[in-house]
């Protein structure tokens, strides 16, 4: 038995307010359930961030509706959880839920545990971090269950390991249930396979399935896992998706003209336009001089941004570092200021992870998102 795990898909993400790239991601995640019917899997499991915002445009909706209709014809069943990019803080009902009401997808993010055929899977939805305490006795549960059972058991949850990423750590290995055969994961957007001697199998981020600008432009590899449980080890292949290219170059001011030269003739061999990020050290830097030569690749490429470096010029990651009693003491303040406690949650503990981690659109989206309601609720306390 093989299934595939497909994670992070952000249908409806657009960037650059570019149709190409919004097109790349559509792309990207009919080749993941294209590659998974001719590959004959069993099962698909879809471990969150299915769209990238919670009211997707009716084109994402139409998009992953055609897939799992083409998973259905095909005989092949799939399941999924919900990411934070899913969950609407006012909406009642989450988007993907139409399809678990319509059978096309089975909705697993309850935390029930559920048999298909001779596999247990049990999946939870994004939990935040005033929530992650809640895992404990939810975990103590189901791996007692699990423990019983004889075939496979695969995990699926959204949520990140710390001795995966440190900073965007929530959860420890050894928090995790034992006696799962794979844990499916998303939330992180790169690729990882990790095996620990405390767990039952191995830990799998297939990461997004197209770069996104919390990542930003870089060259890399996206995809997702075909697991094959045929055996008693689940054995996960990687299963790579044709990409835009992103090229990320540094360069030296005076040596400019000459890397333009170069990239002129690297851009011409790729069959998509790239996204190209320059960035150009050096002092006294004349904007008008590098915008000549920048020029040169725009017919190239599908965009072409350009950044001057300084030598004092940090990246500002001493701010990502910063450990929780910081948040703790920020949270206070905010309250105090805010008059709020719904309000400071929501700009410490919502708001700022996203903006500290440069992820400009899905900030933006959720400030439009909770608009509404924040003004609601100083109507009602005016």
């Amino acid at each position: 038995m093989i299934f595939s795990h497909i994670s992070d898909t952000h249908l409806g993400f657009v960037q650059y307010y570019s149709e190409e790239r919004e097109q790349d991601v559509y792309s990207a995640f009919d080749q993941a359930i294209d590659t998974s019917i001719s590959d004959h899997v069993d099962f698909v499991i879809f471990a969150g961030d299915i769209f990238h915002i919670p009211n997707p445009s009716g084109k994402a909706i139409l998009v992953l509706a055609n897939a799992l209709k083409r998973l259905k014809q095909t005989s092949i069943d799939s399941f999924f959880i919900l990411g934070e990019h899913d969950i609407s803080r006012i909406r009642a009902t989450p988007v993907p839920f139409v399809y678990h009401n319509l059978e096309f997808s089975k909705y697993i993010g309850n935390g029930k545990p559920l048999q298909y055929k001779d596999v247990l899977i049990v999946g939870y939805d994004k939990r935040r971090k005033n929530e992650i305490h809640t895992f404990e006795n939810d975990f103590a549960k189901i791996d007692a269950e699990a423990k019983n059972h004889a075939g496979h058991k695969i995990l699926v949850l959204h949520q990140g390991i710390t001795e995966v990423n440190k900073f965007a750590g929530e959860l420890n290995s050894s928090d995790l249930p034992k006696n799962f055969t794979y844990y499916a994961m998303g939330h992180l957007h790169e690729r990882e396979l990790k095996k620990f001697s405390n767990l039952g199998g191995p830990l799998a981020y297939p990461g997004s399935i197209e770069l996104t600008s919390s990542e930003g432009i870089k060259e890399t590899q996206k995809g997702f896992y075909e697991v094959d449980i045929s055996s008693s080890e689940a054995k996960p292949t990687w299963i790579k998706i044709d990409t835009r290219p992103q090229l990320s170059v540094k360069t030296y001011y005076q040596n400019l003209k000459k890397e333009v030269d170069l990239l002129s003739e690297k851009l011409k061999t790729f069959e998509k336009k790239p996204v190209i990020e320059i960035k150009i050290h050096g002092e006294n830097i004349e904007t008008d001089l590098v915008q000549s030569q920048i020029a040169r690749l725009h017919p190239l490429a599908l965009r072409c941004f350009w950044k001057a470096v300084r030598p004092e010029e940090n990246n500002g990651s001493t701010f990502m570092e910063r450990p929780a009693k910081i948040d703790d003491e920020m949270f206070k303040l905010a309250k105090d200021i805010l008059n709020s406690e719904p309000w400071a949650n929501f700009a410490i503990r919502d708001l700022l992870p996203l903006l500290s981690a440069n992820q400009i659109d899905e900030a933006n989206h959720l400030v439009i998102e909770n608009f509404e309601r924040f003004k609601k609720e100083k109507k009602n306390v005016n």
